[in-house]
This record gives structure tokens, sequence and C-alpha cells, in this order.
């Protein structure tokens, strides 16, 4: 039996890359470079057929350890609850004050790109703080 090496992320959504270029921005990932003989990806997008246009875009870990994350257009929007969301590990190792602290000031860059804060749940003597929290399509996830 085979062991997996590696996987992608994929997000369902209305506007994939400014969904993409959103998680850019909170996991310092990158986007690729467009495919040979395209100067940018909106001319690899325009060489597309129309309803192609704009249905798709990814982004990556620079350094190549984290997985690729993938972002397709979908025609229904989202109606409930993810099934499966993304920790973003800010505080890792942290506790207490110095915890919520770092998550509080990761939580006010990630609204200042259009995150919405949905909830701080403060350490309970069994759990440390997370921040629940939207992407800017509504996809949960915390900061952790």
């Amino acid at each position: 039996m085979s062991s997996v090496k590696q996987f992608q992320v994929t997000f369902d959504c209305a506007d994939p890359e400014r969904v993409a270029r959103f998680w850019c921005e909170v996991l310092g990932y990158v986007v690729p470079s467009p495919p040979e003989g395209f100067a940018t990806w909106d001319d690899f997008d325009r060489s597309l057929p129309p309803e192609r246009r704009g249905a798709a875009f990814a982004c990556g870990d620079p350094s190549g350890v984290g997985p690729r994350l993938f972002f397709q257009r979908v025609p229904e929007g989202k109606a409930v609850k993810n099934r499966v969301h993304l920790d973003v590990r800010v505080g890792t190792g942290l506790v207490g004050e110095e915890r919520l602290a770092t998550l509080e000031a990761e939580c006010a860059r990630l609204v200042a790109l259009g995150a919405v804060h949905v909830r701080t749940l403060v350490a309970d003597g069994y759990e440390e703080s997370c921040i629940t929290m939207q992407d800017v399509e509504g996809n949960e996830f915390c900061l952790d």
C-alpha cells in the first residue's frame, strides 16, 4: 500500500481569484507563474472559452511544504457550515494572555483583508484560546 505524499485543499466558491488572493495573504502563499506561452494569468484566462474564464485559480506554499490550494467556481452559494475547515496555527506553543494577544493581532490583520471575526473562545482550563473567523466568501476557519 502506498502512502499519500501530497494533497491539495479545494474550495468551492463564487470568485476563485479573489478567494485565492485572500488566502495568499493569510498564509504567505504565492500564485504560480502562468502557463508557458502566457505573460500573465489574465492573458491565459482570455484564451479560454467564455464559460471557463475565471472558473479556477490556485496558489501554493513558496517553500513547497504546505498543500496547494485550489479554488473552483461553483454555481450554488454557501448554504451551511463547512464540514472541513482550515486551522491557521499562529499561536502554537503560546499560552494564556500571550496566546490570546497573538491571535487577536492576527485576527485584526485578517479583518483588514476582508475576513470576518465570528467569535473568540477564551481558554477555559482545558482548551487554549482560539478565534473562529470567515474568509471573504464566508468559509469558516480558525486561528489556533
